[in-house]
């Protein structure tokens, strides 16, 4: 008979007291409060999650990580994102199931490859390994590929990141979450926050369902919810839309795709996972909710599209779909910031879909900000008053509903 599993971490009374407040029990939240007790010694720390830990987008995204995208700013976050995952495998003893087996973006057009020569050459300086492929490279490195005149948009080159991959979203939940409990940090699920005090100028409290707790910082990481937890409890308007991302799994095949796929021309990404399912997502619903309820147009989206440059997948069934929410700035690109409106309160939210590649730099950095005061250079260029000033990044660019807030 097999014995009593043994909990990765315990449950501990609440206390009136903390040193941090953390609110939001995702991969931010999580990896924030390891890294205040491992980096800093800041160990009397409360995590406080309204469900469970990890079970907002920590636990709905498709486990896809990269650090090729655009801008100088967002490029060395998201290297030392990557470089990060075996060295925490190793320091947590859990494995993260971290696969670096590359990521290959397509291009349908010559504009698209172009752009992609741009965008590989900034990962380059960076020193990121990124590399410009034609159709034929491409085919050989994914074999399943149509490079014929047959799909809609036919494909014209790519982009290869070797470095990039995939890795267990909830196995990292649970590894940070032990690694933090270990250290003293308090995880307290099935706890709402309920208000922030500010006395002074300073953060004073959180309130939550189960009392008031005292502390000199909050950090609100609530993902989806942060930006209505802000205006809710200190009127402060942030400029983040929350809208539906859908992914699905297909019934399980033999190993033939090596490799994460992903085409912009028709929103759609697709990797094989351990299983042998095929996880494929889309873009994100065009109107702001907080839903994440699954339609019947995306599943249909997602069969057309993967099938179009994957034509040998026709036939698959669908398994399991699920939605996770989106909390996307007007530059998709996130917030982090401190002592607005008050001293000792910090600010982690508005990652879009790309939270969960950047979750344990993020909570090194923002661990680093919390303890000392001081912004890391890193995270300087990431500050809220960047949409006052107009200093939008040139990652990309979105329609935002301000009214989504209120």
């Amino acid at each position: 008979m097999l014995g009593r599993f043994k909990r990765l971490w315990d449950a501990k009374p609440m206390k009136t007291h903390y040193d941090a407040v953390i609110i939001g029990g995702g991969l931010h939240g999580l990896a924030t409060a390891y890294f205040l007790a491992r980096n800093h010694g800041l160990t009397d720390v409360a995590v406080i999650e309204k469900r469970y830990i990890g079970f907002g987008a920590a636990g709905r995204n498709t486990a896809i990580v990269r650090a090729n995208q655009r801008t100088q700013e967002n490029l060395p976050l998201y290297k030392e994102a990557l470089d990060l995952w075996p060295v925490l495998t190793r320091e947590l003893d859990f494995n993260l199931m971290f696969y670096n087996c590359g990521n290959l973006n397509l291009a349908h057009s010559e504009a698209a490859l172009k752009a992609m020569r741009l965008q590989v050459a900034s990962a380059q300086f960076q020193g990121i390994d990124s590399r410009l492929l034609d159709a034929k490279e491409c085919r050989e490195l994914v074999p399943a590929l149509d490079i014929s005149d047959r799909p809609r948009y036919p494909i014209f080159g790519g982009m290869f990141h070797p470095p990039g991959g995939i890795v267990r979203h909830d196995a990292v939940v649970w590894g940070l979450a032990r690694g933090a409990a270990k250290r003293g940090v308090h995880i307290h699920q099935g706890t709402s926050a309920t208000g922030i005090g500010v006395e002074g100028g300073k953060a004073a409290w959180v309130d939550t369902d189960r009392g008031r707790i005292r502390t000199p910082r909050v950090l609100n990481a609530a993902g989806a919810y942060s930006a209505g937890l802000a205006n809710r409890f200190l009127g402060q308007r942030l400029p983040i839309s929350v809208l539906t991302i859908q992914a699905m799994v297909t019934q399980p095949l033999k190993p033939l795709l090596h490799h994460v796929v992903s085409s912009g021309a028709y929103h759609c990404y697709a990797n094989q996972t351990l299983k042998g399912e095929i996880a494929t997502g889309a873009h994100m619903d065009p109107w702001p909710n907080y839903t994440t309820q699954t339609t019947a147009h995306y599943i249909k989206h997602q069969a057309e599209a993967v099938t179009e440059f994957l034509p040998c997948l026709k036939g698959l069934k669908f398994m399991r779909t699920w939605g996770g929410l989106a909390d996307m700035t007007p530059d998709m690109a996130p917030i982090m910031d401190g002592h607005s409106p008050a001293e000792g309160y910090y600010l982690d939210c508005g990652w879009g879909y790309f939270g969960f590649k950047s979750s344990t730099v993020t909570g090194k950095y923002m661990a680093q900000y919390m303890a000392t005061g001081e912004c890391p250079e890193i995270l300087k260029p990431f500050a809220l008053k960047r949409f006052e000033e107009h200093r939008l990044m040139g990652e990309t660019a979105a329609l935002v509903d301000y009214t989504a807030n209120n």
